[in-house]
């Protein structure tokens, strides 16, 4: 079990507010004049996701053993107070960075009971 991370040169731990940016690949096919000409567009965009980090899972440090298993979970309360989660993996080439907004004081490993507070509230 692990209450800290780091990706590249952030550290995080659970509890605390981070915005990940993600980056998205997509594809569109576009009709040319006639119904034969079709190509493949792709797009890459960055999407950022920011929201609460509620457990980091997994084994190894991130240091020197990369272990493919570890990953870390983001809940954010989207539009109509449904709550959104992520589990993103550490070692992905998808992410391009994380940023720390604020940084939580909790006394738990694991803040599922986030999930039933926050939709009590809303």
């Amino acid at each position: 079990m692990a209450n800290r991370a780091k990706i590249g040169e952030t550290s995080f731990a659970v509890g605390d507010t981070v915005r990940v940016y993600y980056k998205i690949i997509e594809k569109e096919k576009v009709t040319g004049i006639k119904k034969r000409e079709e190509k493949e567009e792709t797009r890459e965009r960055v999407q950022p996701f920011e929201g609460t980090i509620l457990a980091i899972r997994g084994e190894g440090e991130n240091k020197q053993s990369f272990s493919s298993n570890k990953t870390f979970t983001v809940r954010r309360i989207g539009s109509g107070g449904i709550g959104v989660e992520r589990i993103f993996p550490m070692i992905s080439p998808w992410i391009t960075k994380v940023t720390v907004k604020k940084h939580g004081k909790v006394r738990r490993a694991k803040l599922y009971y986030l999930r039933k507070k926050e939709t009590l509230n809303g």
